[in-house]
């Protein structure tokens, strides 16, 4: 299980994320909406290990990582075992995109390497690009390598903030489908969008955010039979722009 407990965050003065919990089961999908500037990044990047809170903590399976952080205390990150993919992507541009994504597991040890990649070339259609440098491809396309990256490593966790935001409805729905069958290889997987037909159909959780704070969470439902005001007025905003 990767769970948060009570996480305070805040720039300055300025509180970003409130007594902030939640929990990412592995072998389900987590699925986290709010309106911008909610802390919805922060809140991943605290989850990543990557950005430390003011206070809380963070357990990921029996290991747990409690802040504010002791001065002197060593600190080991649980990377691979939680990858974390950013709107931002991070691809090396110096690199083809199949470069980029064999370079992190040069030196994993077991398994087809090559073979694992060419099945996730198969699956996310990237046989015509996977050989270009990524000025060479499109937004959408740099996203499903920085995906297929992140699979390589092979984690127990893996986040992702906003992965199918360039793509269109054929390469999202292959997307989803890759993401819902990895429930059997008890990954758990923690996604942001502001995709509510995805949220819907990808998510065994739906986590919603407002001003730094976890106003309402449980099942998909919850997006259809909102059970607070402030998720229904987020709901009804959406509705009324789509």
């Amino acid at each position: 299980m990767l769970e948060a407990r009570n996480l305070n965050f805040s720039y300055g003065d300025k509180p970003i994320l409130k007594n902030v919990s939640l929990q990412v089961p592995p072998g389900g999908i987590t699925v986290l909406i709010g309106p911008s500037g909610t802390g919805k990044t922060t809140l991943l990047r605290c989850l990543a290990l990557l950005e430390p809170p003011q206070s809380g903590s963070i357990s990921i399976d029996h290991e747990t990582f409690t802040y504010p952080w002791p001065a002197g205390k060593a600190f080991t990150p649980p990377w691979p075992k939680l990858t974390t993919v950013f709107q931002q992507l991070f691809l090396w541009p110096h690199m083809t995109l199949r470069e980029n994504i064999l370079l992190p597991v040069r030196r994993r040890k077991g398994g087809d390497i090559h073979g694992e990649l060419n099945a996730l070339i198969e699956a996310f259609d990237m046989k015509d690009f996977i050989d270009s440098y990524p000025n060479e491809a499109s937004l959408g396309q740099r996203q499903r390598v920085a995906l297929a990256r992140a699979l390589m490593l092979e984690p127990r966790y893996l986040l992702l903030d906003e992965i199918t935001s360039a793509l269109d409805v054929e390469q999202i729905a292959k997307i989803l489908t890759y993401l819902k069958g990895l429930r059997g290889k008890n990954i758990g997987i923690f996604i942001i969008t502001h995709l509510l037909g995805f949220a819907k159909h990808a998510a065994d959780q739906v986590v919603f955010m407002a001003n730094g704070e976890v106003a309402e969470s449980g099942s998909p439902d919850i997006l259809k039979n909102p059970q607070t005001e402030r998720l229904y007025q987020f709901l009804s905003v959406i509705a009324a722009a789509s």
